[in-house]
């Protein structure tokens, strides 16, 4: 009852369901276009390395995350993300001049541009989330969030598929501009209130540090941060002995789509789930504990049982999002506006980028040793975080943060 309460307070709050309605919309076409880019590459040159590099073309940009974060912190953040989307609307109609590998330039270059304008989008957002919903929502709709981004994974992909098999990639590229023209659509109807950023004081350079100091400096975010970063290392490298824990259970490779639909329901369910656990645990707790159930779950993926790799599958799920949900809620609850745009995007940086780098090194690592010792580790490793995060000092000013005048009066 708490859960659904809470799920309708931040869909009933104005400013927080539209935001939720932009990002299921940019969101779906972002996930179409994820599926279709390499498939599109695939066909074009039959080269599965050219196909891999629209993954890296759009990660990439992360690593200028702290930089790129500084943008949004120097507009207002609602005609910031309207111009974005317009922007990505407009750049996406481009990809239907692709039309053999000559061309592919032109898609990498719209793919690079594309994970760019997504980081400082994403930065932007959740500056204007911050300040424009309730605090006392905040876990709840970052929990929405990720529920909402799990939803599009499992139905995007087919739309994706079934319009490029019947329309080719430029049909793909299509449906993707008009999602971030909705998006675009939805934004301009927000009615926020948003004081005009003072001029900068420093250069670039220095007001990227400046939200880099904060993030570092600030012993609630600190082990917070690095613990979301160790996380997300290891669940890379996990997710490329996927195959393998598959081969082990005796499958072919498409069962690993059955195990991915299983984790994306438990995803599903802690993003309703985060909000309420948010205020009640705050957010070093919630994440110790998503941390200490994805160690025990990468762990027992190394019994070739069906009935335990459903159960890992579900818990791998819960665990990991409810290390990135306590993350985010973090960074908003405990960053000033002015800094918010920057120190989210560092944060993501300093958080998501290690995912990728963990992805190769499994990828190396599984012809080299043996799945199942790798994936002991993995929990010990996991485990070893989740307890060092349990053992700093109470996360008393976080539980204090996530609560507001609100929560007295519900009203």
């Amino acid at each position: 009852m708490t859960t659904r309460w809470t799920a309708v307070r931040v869909l009933r709050d104005r400013t927080a369901g539209r935001c939720l309605t932009a990002v299921v919309v940019s969101g779906f076409g972002t996930s179409a276009l994820w599926l279709a880019s390499g498939v599109w590459v695939k066909d074009l040159t039959g080269s599965d390395g050219l196909a891999a590099l629209c993954m890296l073309a759009m990660w990439a940009p992360t690593l200028a995350g702290p930089f790129l974060g500084t943008l949004a912190d120097r507009h207002r953040r609602r005609p910031l993300l309207v111009a974005l989307s317009l922007f990505m609307a407009v750049l996406l109609l481009t990809l239907c001049a692709v039309d053999g590998p000559e061309e592919l330039w032109l898609l990498y270059a719209v793919l690079f541009v594309y994970g760019a304008a997504g980081t400082v989008h994403d930065a932007a957002e959740s500056a204007l989330v911050a300040g424009a919903v309730d605090r006392s929502l905040l876990g709840d709709f970052n929990g929405l969030r990720m529920t909402a981004n799990e939803g599009m994974k499992l139905l995007a992909p087919l739309a994706g598929a079934g319009l490029y098999t019947a329309y080719g990639g430029p049909g793909v590229a299509v449906l993707d501009a008009a999602s971030f023209l909705a998006a675009a659509l939805v934004y301009l109807s927000l009615r926020v209130r948003e004081e005009r950023p003072a001029p900068a004081r420093e250069g670039g350079r220095s007001a990227t540090a400046e939200g880099v100091r904060h993030l570092w400096g600030d012993a609630g975010l600190r082990p917070l941060v690095l613990a979301g970063g160790v996380t997300m290392l290891c669940a890379g490298v996990s997710g490329a002995l996927t195959y393998a824990v598959v081969e082990d259970l005796g499958h072919s490779p498409a069962y690993a789509g059955v195990l991915y639909a299983v984790q994306g329901a438990g995803s599903v369910t802690v993003g309703l789930l985060s909000g309420p656990a948010l205020r009640r645990l705050g957010a070093r707790r919630f994440a110790a504990y998503g941390i200490s159930l994805l160690a025990a779950a990468v762990a027992l993926r190394a019994v070739p049982y069906d009935p335990a790799a459903w159960a890992c599958a579900a818990a791998v799920g819960v665990g990991l999002p409810a290390a990135l949900i306590a993350v985010l809620t973090g960074v908003q609850q405990r960053t000033p506006g002015p800094l918010l745009g920057r120190v989210t995007a560092t944060a993501g940086t300093l958080v998501h980028t290690p995912n990728v780098i963990g992805l190769a090194a499994g990828a190396v690592l599984v012809e080299l040793l043996g799945h199942r010792a790798q994936l002991v580790a993995l929990g010990v490793v996991l485990g070893v975080t989740a307890a060092v995060l349990l053992g700093q000092s109470p996360a008393s000013a976080d539980r204090t943060a996530a609560r507001s005048a609100s929560d007295a009066s519900p009203a």
